[in-house]
């Protein structure tokens, strides 16, 4: 019983629930979002904006275009309303530092690693056990 209740009050689980609570309400959100603007369409076009009757040939050509539809819809909502906003939040917050001369930050380690191992061998020439040179 106490395993069981470690895994009920485990961190993770609360936030999946949470994850799947938000992202059915935004589901939701977004099939109205969809519904609205595929009703302009309509009203622009002045037809039905559902498109699975239209079977030319009699291949389901119609109902590829509204799911179509629909996904790049979908898309954009989801790239302009939670990506976007939650990248450029997170730049603002959180800025990532700037490495020196492009040099990323593993690259620059292991180059401290290398000037300390030849430091203490007393290697030099080139040597550094198939490590190049600072600057390479």
């Amino acid at each position: 019983m106490s395993g069981f209740k470690a895994f009920l009050l485990r961190g993770n689980l609360v936030e999946l629930a949470v994850a799947f609570i938000m992202g059915g309400a935004f589901a939701t959100v977004v099939t109205a979002f969809t519904a609205l603007i595929l009703g302009i369409v309509a009203k622009i076009a002045g037809g039905n904006p559902d498109f699975t009757k239209w079977k030319p040939g009699h291949l389901p050509v119609g109902a590829f275009l509204t799911a179509l539809i629909a996904f790049v819809i979908l898309a954009a909502v989801v790239y302009f309303f939670v990506v976007l906003p939650y990248q450029k939040a997170k730049d603002r917050f959180f800025p990532t530092e700037v490495q020196e001369e492009g040099v990323s930050e593993d690259i620059a380690l292991l180059t401290q690693i290398r000037d300390v191992l030849v430091a203490q061998g007393g290697t030099t020439g080139g040597t550094t056990g198939g490590i190049p040179p600072a600057g390479v």
